[in-house]
């Protein structure tokens, strides 16, 4: 019963930050607030970006990687409530309990997400089991989908090296990384997934703070305004960050892939190993986007799952993550004093968000293809290919995230009414 309370927790506040604009999960999706806040895009415009965005990495990132184990991957349970909190209206951002279509957006939007949450604690066996009962169990197919993921994903830095300082660099760059990885690998150290990615990282600073282009921005005076608005609802967010810390202590949620096979696996120290890692890996990113649109993270920089791994105990859990996602957000004026000093570091947040992107849809789409291969064959190759390509051509295409999960669900089902009718073979 307690970890239902927790997750529905999760659900509600993430729907509700989202809502409200105060916080967003999904780094596409958050530099889109202010064209909503600020009156350029409507409610529905709003909505349907954020559902393009997130359904896909959902059904083929969130979902399989939370089916592994008890353990739910964080992105299974903000993405759906960044959908969540942008469907429901939200007239005013300011003040939204005095008017009332915006109190019926925040108590809904908090309601569902809510419901969500218990839903999808609640579901992951059911839907196993549901999988595992078809006349075709495409199950273990489907788990595919997110092989690429992990190991695709980590190689963000290296391209973001060759956008922002040329090929030669990106090419050195991902040769040092590979045989930083490969050392630890080799000699059973462990943490190779997690040195991948801060090597990576590393170089990748190294280089943008050696960059001295110049940049009359002043981030710290031009986007002050938005920062204000962040420290504001501080309150809204250590409640967020204390639900999370509790979350990762009880092993409800974790952060990312590589940290929640480690710990399901009982690795706990190369667990809080590689969530440092990525929190750090994602300060340019989450940094930038939090300051130049007055929208924090909603699981903040990462560093809260840190804290509340190493808490001794569910309660201090609590109080280490309201702590440690606090101190995040009030960082951000350090943070544009940063990239002030340094502009490099600013430039490689933008392009990192861009490889980023890349990367997960050249992975996503190369997991679906090898799940629905493994599904049905030829047949699968087919669905996800000519899918794919022809969305290119719709009046309103999906977007490129969720074509390749979309087309591997259909696959599923298609195979499954195929063997029903007798029409099924490989």
């Amino acid at each position: 019963m307690f970890r239902f309370i927790v997750i529905f927790l999760a659900g509600a506040m993430g729907a509700l930050l989202a809502n409200r604009g105060i916080a967003v999960f999904n780094d596409a999706v958050r530099p889109i607030v202010p064209e909503y806040r600020e009156g350029r895009m409507t409610r529905l415009e709003f909505a349907s970006t954020t559902f393009g965005l997130s359904f896909g990495l959902v059904i083929g990132f969130g979902l399989p990687y939370s089916l592994m184990s008890s353990i739910i991957l964080v992105h299974s349970l903000w993405l759906g409530t960044d959908i969540i909190g942008t469907l429901f209206p939200a007239k005013t951002m300011d003040g939204w309990y005095k008017d009332k279509e915006s109190l019926f957006g925040a108590v809904g939007a908090s309601v569902v997400g809510g419901l969500y949450g218990v839903a999808l604690l609640a579901g992951l066996s059911g839907l196993v089991t549901f999988f595992e009962s078809l006349p075709v169990n495409v199950f273990d197919a489907w788990m595919g989908i997110s092989d690429p993921i992990t190991y695709a994903f980590i190689a963000f830095p290296c391209v973001a090296i060759v956008i922002d300082y040329g090929w030669k660099k990106g090419v050195i760059s991902s040769l040092i990384v590979i045989v930083a990885r490969q050392i630890f690998a080799v000699n059973g150290w462990g943490y190779e997934d997690a040195v991948t990615m801060f090597v990576g990282i590393v170089l990748l600073i190294a280089f943008a703070m050696a960059d001295k282009s110049e940049d009359q921005t002043c981030l710290a005076s031009l986007f002050s305004d938005r920062i204000k608005n962040i420290k504001k609802n501080i309150v809204w967010i250590a409640a967020m960050g204390a639900i999370y810390g509790l979350a990762c202590n009880i092993g409800l949620l974790m952060e990312g892939p590589i940290s929640l096979t480690q710990l399901s696996e009982g690795d706990k120290a190369n667990a809080v190993a590689t969530t440092v890692a990525r929190a750090l890996s994602f300060i340019p990113l989450k940094g930038l986007t939090s300051l130049t649109t007055g929208t924090f993270v909603t699981d903040g920089f990462g560093f809260t799952a840190t804290a509340g791994l190493v808490a001794p105990n569910p309660a201090l859990a609590a109080v280490f993550g309201a702590i440690v996602m606090s101190l995040e957000a009030l960082s951000l004026l350090l943070i544009a004093k940063l990239f002030d000093k340094f502009p490099g570091v600013k430039k490689s947040a933008d392009s990192m968000r861009v490889s980023m992107t890349k990367l997960l849809e050249i992975a996503l789409l190369a997991g679906s293809v090898v799940a629905a291969g493994n599904m049905a064959g030829g047949l699968g190759y087919f669905v996800v290919a000519a899918f794919y390509a022809m969305n290119e051509y719709f009046k309103k295409p999906i977007t490129r995230l969720a074509v390749g999960p979309i087309a591997t669900i259909f696959v599923a089902l298609l195979v499954n009414l195929f063997s029903v009718i007798g029409l099924f073979a490989v």
